[in-house]
C-alpha cells in the first residue's frame, strides 16, 4: 500500500510549487461550471452540481480570498497546483466545503516575487476559525483541529482525502526547507479543520 500511495505523489513544480497526493480513485465529480448570467426576476438556487466555494477567510492569518479556482487531477492522478501563485484553489472533484466529507483547498506558499496566499498557513493553531462561503450563499465555519507537516515522499493521502465525519476541510501548501536543485519545498503543510467544535 505504501508503494502505491508513493506512486501518486506529485513531482516538483515550479519555484515554490506545492505538490500533494490525490486519491487513486477520485470521489464523485462535483462540477464547477459557472451559473448562467442573471436574468430579471427571482433565480433558482444553484443545483448541487453547480455549487462551489467562492470566498475563503481566515482571520487569524489575515487571509481574505474573494475567489477560488477549481483544481483537478493531472495525468498521473495528482492534484494540480493553482496556475498562478496568487490564486487559491479547491479540489473540484471532491466535496464542496460545507458538504459531508473532506473538502480540499490548496495554494502556494511563496514565489520569487514574495509571499503567496498560504505563506502564513503554518502559523494556524487549534481553535482558529476558517470561513468558506459558497455560491449558494451558505457560509460554513470550520475550526482548526491540528496543523501537520509531512515530507512530500510520505504524504498522508488517506488522512487527507479519506472519509471524515461530518463536514471537514483540508488546507494544503508547501513547507519545510527549500530544495534548490528541485526548485521545490521538501514538505507539505496540512491544516485539518472541521465543523464539530461548539
Amino acid at each position: 500500500m505504501r508503494a502505491e500511495l508513493g506512486a501518486l505523489l506529485v513531482t516538483a513544480l515550479a519555484v515554490a510549487g506545492c505538490s500533494t497526493a490525490a486519491p487513486a480513485t477520485p470521489p464523485p465529480t462535483v462540477t464547477s461550471s459557472s451559473t448562467p448570467a442573471a436574468a430579471a426576476g427571482p433565480q433558482p438556487l444553484p443545483t448541487a452540481a453547480e455549487v462551489r466555494p467562492v470566498h475563503l477567510r481566515i482571520p487569524a492569518i489575515a487571509i481574505d480570498a474573494p475567489a477560488l479556482v477549481p483544481l483537478g487531477l493531472g495525468p498521473d492522478h495528482q492534484l494540480e497546483a493553482p496556475a498562478k501563485f496568487e490564486d487559491v484553489g479547491w479540489y473540484a472533484d471532491g466535496p464542496v466545503p460545507g458538504d459531508p466529507g473532506p473538502a480540499v483547498i490548496a495554494a502556494h506558499v511563496d514565489s520569487r516575487a514574495g509571499p503567496a496566499p498560504f505563506f502564513r498557513l503554518r502559523e494556524l493553531k487549534g481553535g482558529d476559525e476558517v470561513f468558506v462561503t459558497r455560491s449558494d450563499g451558505q457560509e460554513t465555519r470550520f475550526v482548526v483541529d491540528r496543523v501537520q507537516r509531512y515530507p512530500k515522499n510520505a504524504f498522508p493521502t488517506d488522512a487527507v482525502y479519506g472519509p471524515a465525519p461530518g463536514s471537514a476541510l483540508r488546507l494544503i501548501t508547501c513547507g519545510g526547507s527549500f530544495d534548490a536543485a528541485k526548485r521545490s519545498y521538501r514538505d507539505n503543510i496540512v491544516v485539518y479543520a472541521s465543523t464539530r467544535w461548539g
